[in-house]
């Protein structure tokens, strides 16, 4: 099930490769995964989505092997790799990384409203974990369509991905994820207003609901609220951790697509960061390791 695509572009943004991966000091351990990147390719390897916002240029083979040398930085030998918009629901490049990484890799997937049973069929042979929606910008699923393919997904180990505001959507999202027969993992630590810190009622209800343990949050996307060293989120981030490490992940949202203004970030700085606010090497392996082992069936 695809969206209408063309395979002549109008003129957009193009997003640009990431820098080659800097060097860092703080090695992950054995086993560790990221849980949140993207692979893309040249539009004539395939074809664009119309309703995306940029356009690519690179081709996949220049992405996977810039991938692995991000991986080969951190120390990193598992990964989730996460269907762009750039390709509406056509999840062919997605499926396509997944099984070249090989063993250690899963994907997550684009569905729209109303997928059948082939579709999550096809996901389960592709590897795919979980289908996402966009709650921020919209996109091909509704929260609604997702909650109704809830019971498709729990039949087959899968779970839903979701990139909302905390502060505008987690209190109405609340009650419904508690009824849900998967989990929930939200994106970009809830995407909250950093103005409103850590007292925002909105992000309060995202730490109550990791502490149900029916919701993960991903470490991620630190970029998108501030600039580096991003130190303006560690009390944000360490609030998370509190609120349940064992439902934390930590994803560098690599290649760092759709800016919108942000500044492109270098992967290193993103992983301080996350060291520098989870200092102790237990919690550490814990979200690096363990955690996605438990979501993503590693």
């Amino acid at each position: 099930m695809t969206l209408t695509r063309c395979s002549e572009p109008m003129a957009k943004p193009v997003s640009p490769l990431p820098p080659a991966p800097a060097p860092t000091a703080n090695k992950a351990p054995a086993g560790a995964c990221d849980t949140h990147v993207h692979l893309l390719a040249a539009p004539e390897e395939s074809p664009l989505y119309e309703g995306r916002t940029e356009d690519t240029a690179t081709t996949y083979a220049d992405y996977l092997a810039r991938y692995r040398a991000h991986l080969d930085t951190l120390g990193c030998t598992r990964g989730v790799i996460v269907q762009s918009i750039f390709y509406g629901t056509d999840n062919t490049i997605t499926a396509r990384a997944v099984a070249d990484m090989g063993n250690g890799f899963r994907g997550i997937g684009l569905l729209p409203d109303g997928a059948g049973e082939q579709d999550f069929d096809d996901f389960g042979d592709w590897n795919m974990k979980g289908v996402r929606l966009n709650y921020v910008h919209g996109g091909v699923l509704t929260w609604d369509g997702a909650r109704a393919m809830a019971p498709a997904l729990a039949d087959r180990d899968m779970h839903i991905q979701m990139l909302m505001n905390a502060d505008k959507h987690m209190a109405d999202l609340a009650p419904d994820i508690a009824a849900l027969p998967v989990p929930v993992v939200f994106d970009h630590i809830g995407w909250p207003n950093l103005q409103n810190g850590v007292q925002d009622a909105g992000f309060g209800a995202l730490c109550d609901a990791l502490k149900s343990g029916n919701v993960y949050v991903k470490l991620s996307g630190l970029y998108r609220l501030c600039d580096a060293p991003y130190t303006d989120v560690d009390a944000l981030v360490a609030a998370l951790v509190a609120a349940n490490p064992d439902r934390c992940l930590w994803g560098s949202d690599w290649p760092h697509i759709m800016l919108n203004g942000a500044q492109m970030p270098q992967t290193a700085t993103l992983w301080d960061a996350f060291h520098r606010v989870v200092t102790d090497t237990d919690t550490r392996t814990r979200i690096l390791v363990n955690n996605p082992a438990t979501l993503y069936g590693f």
